[in-house]
């Protein structure tokens, strides 16, 4: 469960982008499941971006796997209205952006990807402060005082052995 701050830093995070890359119509991160973590996409409906934006990421990370090119950073798509870019987001979530198609390109992955990287941090830290809180807490463990043995002496240990 992400905190109300920190989706409140994603959503500012969302919107100093499109401050950034005037030619972005619409963000979102989203988890890897497919569910809208924070969202500014006027006129597009958000849960359903994140839900196909997880099946796009499947298809991407499976082609990506099957050419041997290793893990998923970034997936492009143009349409004749405009580009739709998904970056990694840290081991969590994923961002969406969709922007007009005169956008530079080059300006949309440089931002996208340190967007990513920011809310990838964020969302990260929440998913792992999450998972510690939930799992259940063990005792630790106390460690015996250590008390020292006294050496047989090499007469003792030879009778020991020798009888």
């Amino acid at each position: 469960m992400v905190s109300e701050e920190d989706l409140r830093a994603v959503l500012e995070e969302l919107r100093r982008l499109r401050t950034r890359v005037p030619q972005l119509t619409g963000a979102l991160a989203a988890g890897v499941d497919g569910l809208a973590v924070a969202h500014d996409t006027p006129g597009v409906d958000p849960e359903g971006l994140a839900a196909l934006t997880a099946a796009a990421l499947g298809v991407a990370v499976r082609v990506s796997d099957a050419t041997g090119h290793g893990g998923f950073r970034e997936l492009l798509v143009r349409g004749e209205g405009g580009y739709v870019a998904t970056y990694a987001a840290g081991r969590t979530a994923v961002l969406t952006l969709l922007a007009e198609g005169r956008v530079n390109v080059g300006r949309l992955h440089l931002e996208g990807r340190r967007a990513g990287a920011r809310i990838g941090e964020l969302l990260d830290a929440a998913d792992t402060a999450a998972r510690t809180a939930a799992a259940p807490r063990q005792a630790t463990p106390t460690t015996p005082a250590r008390t020292r043995t006294t050496r047989a002496t090499a007469a003792e240990a030879r009778t020991a052995t020798d009888s």
